[in-house]
């Protein structure tokens, strides 16, 4: 293919007009975007540079059989042919490998290149690996995006190149670019295409160029013949930054064990949808699959079965994986209830562990809470916390100590309480969290909480602590307005796990009738419309619409398994991804997103998520798909 190819160096760009006015897809909608309709073809010998610098390969892009394999970068400059034919002292083997990966320019991508430490440059150059590999690999003819028997394509007689991509970032790294808390980190960028084939991309952060390498990725489709990529936008300029800090997707590994590669492909959907926390709700009641080395017993006897663990190198995999990516992987260990998995290996810290009938004590089977008055249990937290923190505090700024659902009964079968009065438990909850999270403190990281802690439970929290809010807009209006900072996940509109019915079994006779039909409490499911519509500021003052950090989707798992985790979350967290991004409201406008708007450009990424390898759902049919937007509306 590359010996068909002019020249990079000495190619000219002459557009070449496809259809009137295309509409660049983009997925989440930029802050500001200018395009043409001109047509610049890309091949894997484009010329990069970062800060001047060339990025650099030594070894062709022939795809790996492996999803990452593992290359290094040349030193400090790209090697060229010399022209001078008459060079005695040319190596003929050198020469022939020139000639294959083509005189004059640079050597092609990696295909599945990592950086070997958390260095903005090799940050970069993986970026710039993953954006390429999205394009050349992905094959996506995007003839599903057009009516049937139109023509869609440039024609291939008169091609014309892309012939740089400028990278260049205006500042250096803080050392906390690799896990901000929110908003430490400058995720902006800028990102123009010029009709002569120039592509410069400027931003403050390493992170804020990622986020403009996936933008890029989506200007471009492989041509129908297989061996050719273009974009028909051109020229193009970009101008984007995130609404709020915070935007992410909460995964439970508890009620489903998801293996490693599960959550580092989820982990790759989140960055290409411009997602940045995994908040991961590791234990449960349910399962203890977390290995704790100076404590292995937890997992021994917690796990769901002995292959269902996270090991101590599993769990900085999948944070340095997210890393790299721009995506924070932080933890939750959910206390003081929902951790009756910590019975099966101490009893003796662990009340109303699988009590039945279950209702009496938990939201669900099996049952379990801390003792509240012990010190046994003090100590045993003091252990975890010693062992665990400082391993995931490398790569993340946050811990989540849980605290939602606390069963007051439960303490009814404390023989150190026996009281479920809200004056003798209130005490006792707020020593608690107060002595952990000055443990999480001095670890170096920052408190999360559920909202029941502060609000159903009166806790009062230290400053800085961060509380997760998913109990509705009221929740989160009256956390800012006690100067909370808040994520939001309120289960009206982003629990994806809702609407999927009763996952508890229920006999003849007054049981059936009473759960009949069936349906969950949370129902119905979150369609992509509904979390669309939803804005986590809504009627907040501009100064307590500060104080909400963002937003994160649930996938609590129940009913959820690693057989259909794609196409529960995707593309639907892309669409709350684009809340969070863009914003509710569109500031060219001042007006609400529209569904009309964003159709077209949601089932162009949900294509582009399938065609990189993740199981994402439809959210229409494939006449729609094609057709014009106005033609699936239902009008008025």
């Amino acid at each position: 293919m590359f010996s068909r190819l002019p020249s990079l160096v000495t190619a000219l760009c002459v557009l070449y007009p496809l259809l009137p006015d295309p509409v660049a897809a983009v997925w989440p909608a930029p802050q500001k975007i200018t395009q043409g309709d001109g047509v610049l073809f890309l091949n894997q010998n484009i010329e990069v540079t970062y800060n001047g610098a060339f990025v650099c390969w030594s070894s062709s892009s022939i795809p790996s059989s492996e999803p990452e394999s593992h290359h290094h970068p040349c030193p400090n400059s790209c090697s060229t042919a010399s022209d001078d034919d008459d060079d005695d002292d040319d190596d003929d083997q050198e020469e022939e490998l020139l000639t294959e990966n083509l005189a004059f320019q640079q050597i092609p991508y990696t295909y599945g290149y990592v950086p070997s430490g958390l260095n903005s440059k090799e940050i970069v150059q993986a970026g710039v690996s993953r954006a390429l590999t999205g394009i050349f690999n992905s094959k996506f003819v995007p003839w599903i995006l057009h009516k049937p028997n139109t023509k869609y394509e440039p024609d291939l007689d008169e091609q014309e190149w892309l012939q740089t991509l400028e990278i260049v970032q205006t500042a250096e790294d803080d050392p906390s670019a690799f896990k901000p808390l929110a908003g430490q980190v400058d995720e902006s960028y800028n990102l123009t295409l010029s009709e002569s084939g120039h592509v410069r991309l400027t931003a403050v952060s390493s992170i804020g160029v990622l986020r403009g390498l996936e933008t890029f990725t989506q200007l471009f489709y492989q041509h129908s013949s297989g061996t050719f990529w273009y974009t028909p936008y051109a020229p193009v300029s970009i101008s984007d930054a995130p609404k709020f800090p915070h935007r992410g997707i909460l995964l439970d590994t508890a009620r489903h064990f998801f293996p490693v590669e599960d959550i580092l492909r989820t982990i790759d959907a989140m960055a290409w949808s411009k997602l940045n926390r995994l908040h991961v709700h590791v234990t449960d009641s349910q399962s203890w699959p977390l290995v704790i080395p100076s404590m292995p017993e937890l997992a021994e006897k917690g796990a769901h079965h002995p292959t269902e663990t996270y090991s101590p190198g599993d769990i900085e995999k999948i944070q340095r994986y997210g890393a790299v990516r721009g995506v924070e992987v932080y933890f939750e260990i959910d206390m003081p209830g929902h951790i009756g998995s910590v019975s099966l290996s101490h009893p003796e810290l662990i009340v109303a562990y699988n009590e039945q009938p279950y209702h009496w004590w938990c939201a669900q089977p099996p049952c379990g809470a801390f003792k509240l008055n012990s010190t046994a249990v003090d100590e045993f937290l003091g252990r975890l916390f010693d062992d665990f923190l400082p391993r995931v505090g490398g790569y993340a700024a946050y811990f989540h100590t849980g605290g939602d659902e606390l069963n007051r009964n439960d303490s009814m079968l404390d023989e150190g309480i026996r009281s479920n009065s809200s004056a003798v438990l209130q005490p006792l909850l707020q020593r608690f969290i107060d002595v952990q999270h000055g443990r999480v403190r001095g670890k170096g990281l920052t408190p999360v909480v559920w909202e029941e802690i502060p609000l159903e439970w009166n806790v009062t929290l230290g400053e800085g602590t961060v509380v997760q809010s998913w109990l509705g807009a009221g929740a989160v209006k009256e956390l800012v307005g006690r100067g909370h900072r808040v994520i939001d996940s309120n289960y009206n509109f982003w629990y994806l796990d809702c609407g999927r019915g009763q996952w508890i079994t229920w006999e003849n006779g007054l049981p059936f009738k009473t759960g009949y039909p069936f349906n969950d409490w949370c129902g119905p499911t979150k369609s992509w419309g509904l979390i669309y519509s939803h804005d986590p500021t809504a009627n907040l003052t501009e100064e307590e619409a500060k104080l909400v950090l963002g937003g994160e989707v649930a996938v609590w798992s129940e009913t959820i398994d690693p057989m259909n985790l794609d196409s529960i979350v995707w593309p639907r967290a892309s669409v709350a991804g684009e809340v969070l991004w863009s914003g509710r409201v569109d500031d060219n406008t001042g007006k609400n997103r529209s569904q009309i708007e964003a159709f077209p450009r949601l089932t162009e990424f949900r294509e582009r998520l399938v065609r990189r390898g993740v199981r994402a759902s439809p959210i229409s049919q494939e006449f729609c798909v094609q057709g014009e937007p106005w033609e699936c509306e239902f009008a008025m």
